[in-house]
């Protein structure tokens, strides 16, 4: 942009995107030309307004630059009015009540601090989407909003501190796991193919156990496919740094550089949207689901958070005493207090179908949201708690007993995998997401909640008379009354599950029981003070996520009833028959011939097998009473409480059929056949 804009243009776009200032009238025409410009000479030849609508996922329109002229002939034409507004149908994404099917306008709008790109032939441009009526309809808007609610009042902070700062952004790093298995072996499982993950599959011989996998050798064809990845997300723009395979077979994972996160988040969509691209042309599938086999690792989303101004200062970088940096402590305190007072809200933000299965499972975080500090950083808290003061920590340096070796100086905490929210340097890694929903709820919610009690705190720093000791005091009060929530220990034991309920923090274990606290006083009065949400919006946020929810397990549910009914009682019924023909054919010749072992095994698929019917039969009408349910609410606890245990009563019989059935009789491929053969 930079050598296709007058200077002046390009200016004025640059403190749009750097300082949040208003959009000039006459700049949206030129950078519209040089855009157009820009994409022809890269073989693009439509435009579309790219957004994030609630269905998790990403919408676009393609538009061609063709124009007709007077003479039949045709010019590529782009305006400035059509990089700035779009009309996409509004009635035909979630919208959880704002919007009937009859008020079907709605609106795109480009969002200059949002980096435009080319996909295929098609210019794609940033917006935001909203009604007609103004109501907030994406996922973008709400986070360009906490994103300023949390600038606004860290900016505030700041000039208390006698720093005069334009800009505060938070920026993330967002960890991405996921899964490569044959393409052959996902078009046979149709399980995967429409839910995402596998209804059925019993236990293989070898799973995760002798944890070779992890950081393993990567194989030829898996590196090959990251290579083509890298080259694909550099060429948009996304600075993808890191590969390497993950704990479970067939399970890797990227990380890009930090960067806003606004841009973060549109990365991460391009991401995931280009994983699963490049795998298809590698004869792989990549699957995004968060637990898409039993038994071994799911895959998260290790969302890293921090903020910084436009000087580029880390404002979460302790430096090299941290009990004297206050401005660290006062940062790090809102941090922590933030988590403490909106852990609910923390947990909606991560909460689906898919995720549930991981949280709490010895692999990811437990639904119980609390962090990890490490000692260094706790004893500095401790010592403003108590006024006594503490040693200031010196570097140590790791001795390995060998000469040749580099010494190196080892860091000031241990990593905490198991918390749900570590600190980890200079940055809080929150590794409760999923590894296939959107960052953008999270960091919403990260955005907000940061904001809300910088707000309080700037507040009281701004009306006294002698800052430094209101700082003081205001920073141990803090510490004091939010200690509660900082835990160094193993989240995964059941210990810490006892000790947390005893020291009030929430244990929201499902989606259902997360999204009823969605819309409590609390959180609508959060997101409304800082203009994020209106009432409404949060209500019809939390109507969308819940019927997503029953919808999710709606399908997996109707998708286990067919492969039940249609390719695994067939293929039961088939085996049974061989072992009983086989029985039938021995005992024909003669009473001598020991008929004991097809006896037995006759007998199991045959107990088994009626089990099976039963389990089918009863989620048949486990499914058929969800009808019943008369609000989103009580229809996503019910799809927990009784449709759910009704299939996994029918999984644990297939499972055990699966075991014993002869394998070119089970009807699709095995965990043994999928995860070991990339």
């Amino acid at each position: 942009m930079r050598k296709r804009l007058p200077k002046h243009i390009y200016a004025s776009l640059l403190k749009t995107m750097k300082e949040d200032l208003p959009l000039e009238e006459n700049v949206a025409e030129v950078v519209a030309n040089a855009m157009k410009d820009w994409a022809l000479e890269l073989g693009a030849t439509h435009y579309t307004h790219w957004f994030q609508p609630m269905t998790g996922v990403t919408a676009e329109k393609h538009d061609s630059f063709i124009s007709p002229t007077d003479d039949g002939k045709v010019i590529m034409e782009f305006s400035g009015k059509e990089l700035i507004k779009g009309e996409p149908d509004a009635s035909s994404f979630p919208s959880g009540g704002l919007r009937a099917t009859f008020e079907a306008r709605g609106y795109t709008a480009w969002d200059p601090t949002s980096y435009a790109f080319i996909k295929g032939s098609t210019l794609c441009i940033p917006t935001i989407f909203c009604s007609y009526s103004g109501e907030v309809l994406d996922k973008k808007t709400p986070l360009l909003r906490s994103m300023e609610a949390l600038d606004t009042h860290a900016r505030r902070v700041l000039k208390l501190f006698g720093k005069d700062v334009k800009k505060v952004t938070s920026t993330i790093g967002a960890e991405q796991e996921y899964f490569l298995i044959e393409r052959d072996m996902y078009k046979k499982r149709k399980d995967l193919i429409l839910t995402g993950r596998t209804l059925f599959g019993a236990k293989p011989p070898k799973g995760q156990e002798m944890e070779t996998h992890y950081f393993g050798r990567i194989r030829g064809r898996v590196a090959n496919y990251m290579a083509e990845l890298d080259r694909e997300l550099w060429s948009l723009g996304i600075a993808s740094k890191t590969r390497h395979n993950e704990v479970a077979p067939a399970q890797h994972e990227m990380a890009p550089i930090f960067t806003n996160t606004n841009v973060a988040t549109d990365n991460n969509q391009l991401t995931m949207e280009f994983m699963q691209r490049v795998a298809y042309r590698h004869d792989l599938a990549c699957l995004l689901h968060e637990k898409p086999f039993e038994g071994v690792n799911g895959s998260g989303k290790h969302n890293n958070f921090s903020m910084s101004t436009d000087t580029g200062e880390n404002l979460l970088t302790p430096g090299d005493n941290p009990v004297e940096n206050k401005q660290f402590l006062l940062f790090l305190c809102a941090t922590i207090e933030a988590v403490y007072k909106y852990s609910e809200m923390l947990r909606i933000s991560v909460a689906n179908a898919g995720n549930d299965h991981r949280l709490g499972a010895n692999e990811a975080p437990p639904a119980i949201v609390s962090v990890f500090l490490g000692e260094q950083l706790t004893a500095a808290l401790k010592s403003i708690e108590t006024g006594k003061p503490v040693t200031a920590a010196k570097d140590l340096v790791m001795e390995l007993g060998v000469k040749s070796l580099p010494k190196f100086i080892i860091d000031a905490t241990d990593r905490n995998r198991t918390s749900p929210f570590a600190f980890t340097g200079n940055k809080f890694e929150y590794r409760m997401l999923g590894s296939n929903q959107s960052i953008s709820g999270p960091n919403i919610t990260l955005n907000t909640i940061v904001a809300d009690v910088l707000s309080d705190y700037a507040d009281i720093l701004e009306k006294a008379d002698n800052f430094d000791s209101a700082l003081d005091a205001l920073l141990q009060k803090s510490v004091t009354e939010n200690k509660n929530v900082v835990f160094n220990g193993n989240n995964y034991s059941e210990e810490w599950v006892e000790e947390a309920a005893r020291r009030g923090l929430p244990n929201l274990k499902t989606t259902p029981e997360a999204l009823s606290e969605f819309t409590s006083e609390k959180n609508i009065g959060l997101f409304d003070r800082h203009n994020i949400f209106t009432p409404t919006e949060m209500e019809s946020r939390q109507t969308i996520l819940l019927e997503e929810y029953s919808k999710t397990i709606n399908i997996e549910a109707l998708t286990m009833l067919s492969l039940a009914k249609r390719e695994i009682s067939p293929a039961v019924l088939t085996y049974t028959k061989e072992v009983i023909d086989t029985l039938s054919a021995k005992k024909a010749c003669g009473a001598t011939i020991d008929v004991s072992a097809e006896t037995t095994l006759a007998e199991r698929l045959s107990t088994l097998f009626g089990e099976f019917i039963k389990s089918i039969d009863n989620l048949e009408k486990t499914l058929a009473a969800a009808e019943e349910c008369d609000s989103a609410q009580t229809e996503a606890n019910y799809f927990c409480e009784k449709v759910i245990p009704a299939m996994n009563e029918v999984r644990v019989t297939a499972d055990s059929l699966e075991e014993i059935v002869a394998e070119k009789y089970w009807p699709f491929p095995t965990y043994e056949d999928i995860l070991f053969y990339v």
